[in-house]
């Protein structure tokens, strides 16, 4: 018997919404299991740890050398590997000083930037407002400027502006190179930022005992997360994957409750949903014409 055609179209939409909530649970857990491994190995090793590992992981899954590619998309393959090794490498760098939930919500100004620039209305405007009313009460300028540390502030929005250039970049290589971008970017971006991490580090990261934990935080941060974004990408329209993603900074913020006993004041929680109602905003009000290929940390 053939099920009603209402259960099949719940199902259809129902299905990618749990991917994306695991992908962002998924990737939030990850950061903090990343954070608690800081007093041993620093970012720097993290960072090191996790594209080496993640590189593994994804070369297993998308086999980048089947991919073919011409001297066209050198630069911006170049540009896509630099920005996604940046884009980790600072955030990681930002973990150091600030909570979670507030490194994502500095860091998602990168791809929101990248949804605004997208449409020139009237309406972008509001989102802008609120945007920077939300950074205003978060970044050390504003009345939290006892709670939150500048230069971890620096690392997390620089962290986004190489996540709106992964954007951009990973748009233009991925064209004509579909998902295995992905892996020949992570390897790109393993090439240059390894050897600094690990230069960085030292001699703390032969510790065979971390590589358990190493891949743990690959696997939540990259496998899990890419795998169930692919997915969902596939049967749930750009606009509604941007405005379920914009809920990150929340998941965030939860995670560092729960796993890191990072505690936010209610003037923090207010510029959060700020942030994510500009974002929500955003991409709701796009043009549909413009699409925004929102990729995770």
């Amino acid at each position: 018997m053939r099920a009603p055609a209402t259960s099949t179209s719940v199902s259809s939409i129902f299905i990618p919404v749990l991917l994306l909530v695991i992908a962002m649970i998924s990737v939030q857990s990850g950061a903090s299991l990343a954070k608690t491994l800081f007093p041993l190995i620093g970012p720097e090793g993290i960072t090191t740890l996790r594209l080496a590992l993640g590189t593994l992981i994804l070369a297993a899954i998308f086999r980048p050398w089947k991919i073919r590619f011409s001297a066209k998309h050198r630069l911006p393959l170049l540009i896509y590997g630099l920005s996604l090794g940046g884009m980790n490498y600072l955030f990681y760098l930002s973990l150091n000083t600030i909570p979670l939930g507030i490194a994502v919500a500095f860091e998602f100004t990168g791809p929101l930037a990248v949804a605004m620039f997208a449409s020139r209305r009237l309406v972008d405007f509001v989102w802008i407002a609120l945007a920077v009313i939300g950074l205003w009460f978060l970044l050390p300028i504003g009345t939290a400027v006892d709670q939150v540390d500048p230069l971890g502030s620096v690392y997390a929005l620089g962290a986004g502006v190489c996540w709106g250039i992964y954007i951009l970049s990973g748009r233009k290589a991925g064209v004509d190179l579909g998902t295995g971008t992905v892996a020949i970017g992570t390897l790109i971006a393993a090439l240059v930022f390894c050897p600094l991490g690990a230069w960085q580090t030292g001699s703390a990261l032969l510790d065979i005992n971390l590589l358990p934990l190493g891949l743990a935080v690959a696997i939540l941060s990259t496998a899990i997360p890419y795998s169930c974004e692919i997915i969902a990408l596939s049967n749930i329209p750009t606009r509604t994957f941007g405005t379920l993603v914009s809920m990150e900074p929340a998941f965030a913020a939860l995670s560092g409750m729960v796993f890191l006993g990072e505690h936010l004041s209610l003037l923090q929680w207010l510029a959060l949903i700020a942030i994510m109602t500009a974002s929500v905003g955003a991409t709701l009000t796009i043009k549909p014409k413009s699409k925004l290929e929102n990729i995770s940390q």
